[in-house]
């Protein structure tokens, strides 16, 4: 499954153009790599996502397309979720 429709599908994202603008930008990593929004997710694969405040790190543990919307919550675990203060406490 193309890594802009898992996005979309896992409801990690919104939209699908907004994934794709987004991984366009080098805000999703794949297995530590920057990749293209058609890049193939496979089962096991790692994301990285720098999202606002948050980089935000799941591991693929599916590529079913879900029944319902809660289901899509099964279709990875959170492995990292870092929250970035960008104040300058100076």
């Amino acid at each position: 499954m193309r890594i802009d429709k898992y996005l979309k599908l896992t409801h990690l994202i919104k939209r699908r153009a907004i994934a794709k603008e987004i991984i366009d930008e080098g805000g999703i990593l794949l297995n530590n790599k920057i990749v293209k929004p058609s890049k193939e997710v496979k089962i096991g694969d790692i994301l990285e996502l720098k999202l606002g405040t948050h980089i935000i790190t799941i591991k693929v543990i599916s590529t079913e397309i879900p029944n319902s919307k809660n289901h899509s919550k099964d279709m990875f675990d959170i492995i990292d979720d870092i929250v970035i203060n960008s104040r300058n406490d100076a």
